[in-house]
């Protein structure tokens, strides 16, 4: 996947208005199954999996005994003993170790990456485009917003889920590798009176920035836990057990310090990844973790670690912008959100 196919602004826009065709094969692919598959997902991550049913989907995150994050993850339930886990590609082996060290003799667990593509297809005109490839047509309103099935594109059978990174509607083909070529072919040709385009790497990132979906190894690591991270809605503190619960139990009775807050710059200038963020004072206390200029709000924005005296919308600060205080404001989040209309089935 390269950083652009024509131009970071112009795949954008290509998603906000018409429809983009991603290829995020390199994500990873983590199958658990066995009798003990739901008990043994259960506890690896912060969410509750025994509420999902059949052909549902859940975005969690997997901690350690720290409570710190491991990777976000995405959650597929495929029956009651078959469970698909996608991680990050550049957690891949991390989160099948973490798994494969918790297998069980009831609950098998295998990464299966190399036996999945995966394409996304964003945009308002996503389902025009699918359709125009083959996809039935009664998917647009009956596939509900993190529910799966399997359904026929470019004539491939393809597990199509209503998930997606970009704030956009749409759906995530899983597709077996050596038929994936002709999906992403077909779909260009098939879409292109839709206006489809191809989207590389920079615009999934001002895309994803805009909507406030974290960025691992930017607004998420190891060094950060769910809570101060925005995530508490994806942790179930009420579940019996899962790793790194005490941990985050404690953070909860102690207080956060410090919180992932959404900005906007009020001075000229743009905020990056690793910026200082600054008090009244001058002083460093935080760091911007995504920046950049959003292309459909025409301003720059990011997401950063501040503390918690100084995380309430509103508030004013600064970044470090190579050695220049430019002015910023914490902002409401999303930066960006698709108009109700546009939105599928919940």
């Amino acid at each position: 996947m390269p950083i652009q196919y024509t131009g970071i602004a112009s795949e954008h826009q290509a998603v906000r208005e018409r429809a983009g065709l991603f290829d995020v094969s390199h994500m990873g692919q983590i199958e658990v199954r066995g009798p003990g598959a739901l008990e043994l997902v259960d506890l690896l991550v912060t969410g509750d999996v025994r509420a999902v049913v059949d052909g549902q989907a859940l975005y969690t995150c997997a901690c350690n005994e720290r409570g710190t994050i491991l990777d976000d993850l995405i959650v597929y339930r495929r029956a009651s003993a078959d469970v698909l886990v996608v991680c990050n590609a550049s957690n891949r082996a991390k989160i099948a170790r973490h798994f494969l060290a918790h297998q069980r003799p009831d609950a098998s667990v295998r990464d299966a990456s190399d036996e999945y593509a995966l394409i996304a297809v964003q945009g308002p005109r996503a389902f025009d485009v699918l359709e125009a490839a083959g996809l039935p047509a009664e998917l647009r309103g009956s596939l509900g917003s993190f529910r799966f099935t399997d359904a026929p594109v470019a004539g491939v059978t393809c597990t199509v889920a209503r998930t997606g990174y970009t704030g956009e509607d749409g759906v995530e083909l899983f597709v077996s590798p050596g038929l994936a070529p002709r999906v992403f072919a077909e779909l260009i040709e098939r879409g292109a009176p839709f206006g489809v385009a191809p989207i590389g790497l920079g615009a999934r990132d001002t895309l994803r920035l805009e909507a406030r979906l974290s960025l691992y190894g930017n607004d998420i690591d190891e060094t950060t836990n769910p809570l101060e991270a925005g995530l508490g809605w994806i942790v179930k503190l009420e579940k019996p057990a899962f790793v790194g619960k005490e941990a985050l139990l404690a953070v909860k009775r102690e207080g956060l310090t410090r919180k992932l807050v959404g900005f906007e710059m009020t001075g000229r200038g743009v905020a990056r990844h690793g910026y200082p963020l600054l008090d009244a004072a001058g002083a460093p206390v935080g760091v911007c973790t995504s920046g950049g200029p959003s292309p459909t709000l025409g301003k720059s924005i990011g997401l950063g670690y501040l503390p918690v005296a100084l995380s309430a919308v509103g508030t004013s600060f600064a970044v470090d912008c190579r050695g220049k205080a430019i002015a910023a404001l914490v902002v409401k989040t999303p930066f960006y959100k698709r108009k109700a209309s546009m939105k599928g089935p919940q």
